[in-house]
């Protein structure tokens, strides 16, 4: 995060009188979306992370808990205080739950390729991908849709496993900056000790999406708003955020390169 020297970020969170409404067009959508398709229940990976956290209670707001499945899937590399705080949140939100451990079925793929297996992110985007096979298997299975939990910034730098945590029916917070996604769970009541908790994508030991990434969220969102959403070159960007300009040059790759995963499939454009 930002040193106590540095500027403050660029502020991207709403108006305090325009979050009703920011929730109330999020639940629309849900509930608009779960009767186009005519589905009885959502099912939702829930993490203990603030994404999954802030989707439930959207989920809850929308259909109720009776309409709402989450599934906790720990991996081997997964905090024991995640899982926690998952169940805690389903516990707390009174929606139905089930708890599935997924190493034996990463085991079981990663066994078949064993050389795969010192690859850190091969197998790390393996367990992304068992989650939503077990999510579709129970959406199938209870004719629900499979909710996702993806913020626009990490849509924005290709955060997310192609077919794993991306491999979803919808998006509700998916046009909301990591920021804003803070501050719309303060508005739901979130604990700010989740508010607040270092996000983790525990795809393996340690792993913190910040390092990963290379850059703080703050950061990040007000690249993402000012330079690549917005109208701003890469050294004004860098000027206003006081970062270096190798950080918006960085941050502005992350989203060329990740573009084939904001899109389906390529297919020919003409065969005659």
């Amino acid at each position: 995060m930002p040193g106590p020297d540095s500027i403050d970020p660029i502020d991207l969170r709403f108006a305090p009188d325009e979050l009703d409404r920011v929730v109330d067009s999020i639940t629309d959508f849900i509930t608009d979306t779960v009767a186009d398709a005519n589905a009885e229940r959502v099912i939702l990976g829930l993490s203990g992370g603030i994404d999954s956290t802030t989707t439930a209670h959207l989920l809850v707001e929308a259909l109720g808990v009776e309409a709402v499945h989450a599934l906790v899937l720990p991996g081997q590399v997964s905090q024991d205080e995640n899982m926690s705080d998952a169940e805690r949140v389903a516990h707390d939100l009174g929606i139905e739950y089930d708890v599935i451990e997924i190493q034996p079925f990463v085991e079981a793929l990663v066994g078949a390729i064993p050389e795969a297996e010192e690859d850190q992110l091969a197998v790390g985007n393996t367990r992304a991908r068992v989650r939503a096979v077990l999510n579709y298997l129970l959406a199938n299975y209870e004719d629900g849709l499979v909710i996702g939990t993806g913020n626009r910034t990490e849509a924005l730098v290709g955060y997310f496993t192609k077919f794993g945590d991306g491999a979803v029916d919808c998006q509700p917070i998916g046009r909301l900056y990591k920021q804003q996604v803070r501050q719309v769970a303060r508005h739901l009541g979130v604990t700010e000790e989740l508010v607040t908790k270092t996000p983790t994508a525990g795809l393996w030991a340690g792993q913190s999406d910040e390092a990963e990434m290379g850059v703080d969220y703050d950061t990040l969102d007000g690249i993402l708003a000012l330079h690549v959403d917005g109208e701003l070159s890469p050294g004004a960007t860098a000027r206003l955020l006081d970062v270096e300009r190798a950080t918006v040059e960085m941050v502005a790759g992350m989203v060329e390169r990740s573009e084939h995963k904001r899109h389906p499939p390529r297919t020919p454009a003409k065969l005659l």
